[in-house]
């Protein structure tokens, strides 16, 4: 991971906080004594509760160099810096599909905290690239995979 600005959200800044120290105080004691254990077994050479433990080791400590590079790199994007006037990262974003006649709403945040199944999408995406700037009124083309959507903005929130 380069040494890019992270944007997160205050919310987002937390979760990552959390993960960062539950990986630090719980995980890793969990891994050390599943490697503890495997070793008692014996021969470690045909070991395979060994192997997995360890690779589980190289996982938790990747996971946690790069949860504190990405919070070194962190710019929080506070809510008053949001501006409801058009898109950006922050705004919660109203919109129609005009193809479909239905409304769906966004909320648009960095790639560090983005989770479509909760409809926060990041800012890199191509809906929310196509989003930022927008003002109400404005009529949006995506393409994706499957073609073209075409939206119109509705609301932008806070």
């Amino acid at each position: 991971m380069s040494d890019k600005e992270v944007l997160l959200t205050p919310a987002g800044l937390n979760k990552l906080e959390e993960e960062l120290e539950s990986l630090k105080s719980v995980k890793r004691r969990e891994v050390a004594e599943r490697i503890k254990v495997a070793i008692s077994y014996g021969d470690i050479s045909e070991n395979s509760e060994y192997e997995d433990a360890k690779n589980e080791q190289a996982f938790v400590e990747g996971r946690i160099i790069t949860l504190e590079k990405m919070l070194r790199n962190a710019r929080i994007i506070h809510e008053e810096e949001v501006d409801t006037g058009m898109v950006s990262i922050g705004s919660t974003v109203r919109l129609r599909d005009i193809e479909f006649k239905e409304d769906i709403e966004f909320h648009i945040v960095g790639s560090a905290e983005s989770d479509p199944s909760e409809n926060r999408i990041s800012n890199e995406s191509p809906v929310g690239r196509a989003l930022l700037g927008k003002t109400v009124g404005s009529m949006v083309e995506v393409t994706v995979p499957a073609g073209t959507i075409q939206y119109e903005v509705l609301e932008i929130k806070k």
